[in-house]
């Protein structure tokens, strides 16, 4: 039985998941891409904790217009700048199954313009 691509996409999920654990010094990074939305969270998987989060929903965001890969930017933007307001600076990016590249791709430059480190 074949998997669907959502199938694919949690199989290739567990197995990074697996190799990256998030700390309170370097929290995790995890990105979820609807079709029309993008999520991104900082997570300390030691104690299950969401550290911070944005997304394109957010009010700054979301009255913004272009195109979504220009949303994916300034989402990462607004994560960095949540992140250094809490003092963090480091960080490990999870892609969560998706291919590294459009959104996420610039998701995660938007996030290193805004100073964080990978």
């Amino acid at each position: 039985m074949a998997l669907s691509n959502t199938g694919k996409r949690v199989k290739i999920k567990l197995r990074i998941r697996k190799r990256i654990k998030g700390t309170a010094e370097k929290p995790r990074l995890s990105v979820f891409r609807s079709n029309t939305q993008i999520y991104v969270q900082a997570i300390d998987d030691v104690n299950r904790v969401t550290l911070a989060s944005a997304s394109s929903k957010e009010k700054e965001i979301a009255s913004a217009t272009g195109k979504k890969s220009e949303v994916a930017t300034l989402v990462g933007k607004r994560l960095a700048a949540v992140c250094k307001d809490k003092g963090i600076e480091n960080v490990v990016f999870d892609r969560s199954g998706y291919r590294y590249h459009g959104r996420v791709k610039s998701l995660a430059d938007g996030a290193r313009e805004g100073g964080l480190k990978f």
